[in-house]
């Protein structure tokens, strides 16, 4: 069964956000101040620069839209802060791809302009994390890369827009930190992005630095940092000598190990895991697919994902394959509990399992049999409510008409709810739909067949078999009923258990409309037992 709460992002780097500071400009010393920079090759610097100067280089980026947060939830028409570093005179813009992929539009503050500018996104990489927009006009301050080698050492600054506690986005000020460059070499898997390798520092970033430059002390281009480590002060930076071809290719349009959306890897401690969508681009392959915000995409591939909290998986599939190419792809609509199949670059999403697809056949049409009166608004579909037993132990949706409800706990079983129009009638007739949830721990190996045994209605119904059921959350098995006590009404009897085979639950389903089979499906979506 399921057990588990909002979804939380769990990964091995986890980016911090702070306030920002009052003044314009800021340079906070991490480390050793004398340690000088140690470079393997000779040293290009311009002595004429002030890293001060860096400034009008770097831009805030306020990328406006609607998205889903896994533990916020929705964030309608909200503009989130990242920053970016000027790569040409004409308005190339280098910065993160979860600064800007899904957002509505892009509005850039550059420091030598009264008013922002608008950006346009030329090409992006989710698992690299980089993405370059272009900013309207030209005649901009640029900064170049960094091409002697990095060694640990070297003194280096961030330069960015982190976040602050200003409503007003205008408030957020640039900052300057400096530190220097622990490793060359660190892991670079994280939650939202897969990079094999990335510069590790101690030059401070917040949340809001993401896409913005790390500077060595002539202004030039280290890296982009995309992550960092509040309580260790530990914070990371794509390397730039290995971003430079992948920069060239955004630039010139192509989106690289990207499937359009803007995600992170998720994982809920009770067996789920997968890449959560906050966003998604339209018209990309995820959008084609009918990927939307909220989902989470459980397996690519037939492959399960993040299962170490990280995006590792899922980046090393698109490697493997190409975006472009056709990829079987599983997807957990978490607002509904729904399960889809599908193809990235290939055929859209579907339910994977749905009574009202499997068994609509079965059911008396509306207007006949089962006395459903088409003529009365709303009539053919249901509103919901979420229920639970007396101890609290389960959760369940259930149309809001089904007002009829018991919430006793069956003794030698365990927590149990039922709910219906009229209690009575669900369970002395045919006539009246409704639902049964019964739950009870197990201490060994869940027989499911027996469990199933233990419900028969073949004396008054046409039995049509018992059938695997699996979902994302658990797997069991199935009885279907149909022409039951000559009223054209179907029983489904669906036996679960949990991966651990701790807990077995019955759900019984009673169904006499066709919009009965709909409530079916949302029935067995949401309903959760806790342990």
């Amino acid at each position: 069964m399921r057990a588990f709460g909002p979804l939380l992002a769990v990964g091995l780097l986890a980016l911090v956000s702070c306030s920002g500071d009052d003044s314009d400009v800021t340079i906070d010393t991490a480390g050793d101040a004398d340690t000088e920079a140690a470079t393997s090759a000779p040293d290009e610097s311009n002595s004429d620069f002030d890293i001060s100067d860096a400034e009008a280089s770097v831009v805030r980026i306020a990328a406006e839209g609607t998205f889903i947060d896994p533990e916020v939830g929705e964030q309608r028409n909200s503009a989130g802060v990242g920053s970016g570093v000027i790569i040409s005179e004409d308005g190339l813009v280098v910065t993160n791809n979860h600064v800007v992929t899904g957002a509505a539009l892009l509005r850039v503050s550059v420091p030598e302009l009264d008013d922002p500018v608008n950006a346009q996104v030329l090409g992006v990489s989710e698992c690299s994390d980089l993405a370059v927009i272009q900013l309207e006009g030209d005649g901009y301050t640029a900064l170049d890369y960094r091409t002697d080698v990095v060694t640990a050492g070297l003194d280096v600054y961030a330069a960015g827009y982190p976040a602050s506690d200003a409503v007003d986005l205008d408030d957020v000020d640039y900052t300057l930190t400096r530190g220097i460059v622990s490793s060359t070499d660190a892991d670079g898997e994280t939650s939202w992005a897969s990079v094999d390798e990335v510069v590790e520092h101690d030059a401070r970033i917040r949340g809001g630095n993401s896409g913005g430059p790390l500077l060595d002390e002539s202004g030039r281009i280290v890296g982009i940092n995309y992550a960092g480590i509040d309580d260790s002060d530990q914070n990371y930076a794509i390397d730039i000598a290995d971003a430079i071809g992948l920069i060239e290719r955004l630039t010139a349009g192509e989106n690289v190990e990207a499937i359009g959306i803007n995600g992170e890897a998720v994982i809920d401690g009770a067996g789920t895991s997968g890449i959560w969508v906050a966003s998604v681009e339209s018209g990309s392959p995820a959008d084609e697919t009918g990927i939307e915000p909220g989902d989470v995409i459980t397996r690519l591939e037939n492959l399960d994902l993040a299962l170490d909290g990280t995006m590792s998986d899922y980046c090393d599939v698109i490697r493997t394959k190409g975006a472009d190419a056709t990829m079987s792809i599983e997807v957990l609509r978490f607002a509904s509990g729904e399960v889809y199949e599908g193809q990235l670059n290939g055929t859209p999403l579907e339910l994977s399992f749905s009574f009202a697809q499997e068994f609509a056949d079965d059911l008396a049409e509306p207007g006949t049999d089962a006395g459903i009166d088409t003529d009365v608004p709303g009539a053919d579909t249901y509103e919901y409510v979420n229920v639970s037993d007396d101890s609290g132990s389960i959760t369940v949706d259930v149309p809001a008409s089904w007002t009829d409800i018991d919430g006793t706990a069956v003794p030698e079983i365990g927590p149990s709810i039922w709910a219906s129009p009229d209690l009575d009638s669900f369970l002395a007739t045919y006539d009246t739909p409704g639902v049964m949830v019964e739950a009870t721990g197990l201490e060994g190996p869940a027989d499911l067949q027996r469990v199933l045994d233990d419900i028969d209605f073949s004396d008054s119904c046409t039995y049509n078999g018992r059938t695997e059921y699996t979902d994302a959350f658990y797997e069991g098995l199935l009885d279907e009923y149909v022409d039951c006590g000559g009223e054209g009404a179907s029983v489904f009897v669906v036996v679960v258990t949990d991966e651990a085979q701790t807990l077995v639950a019955r759900v019984l389903v009673q169904a006499v409309e066709p919009r009965d089979l709909d409530a079916a499906d949302r029935i067995l979506a949401t309903f959760v037992v806790s342990p």
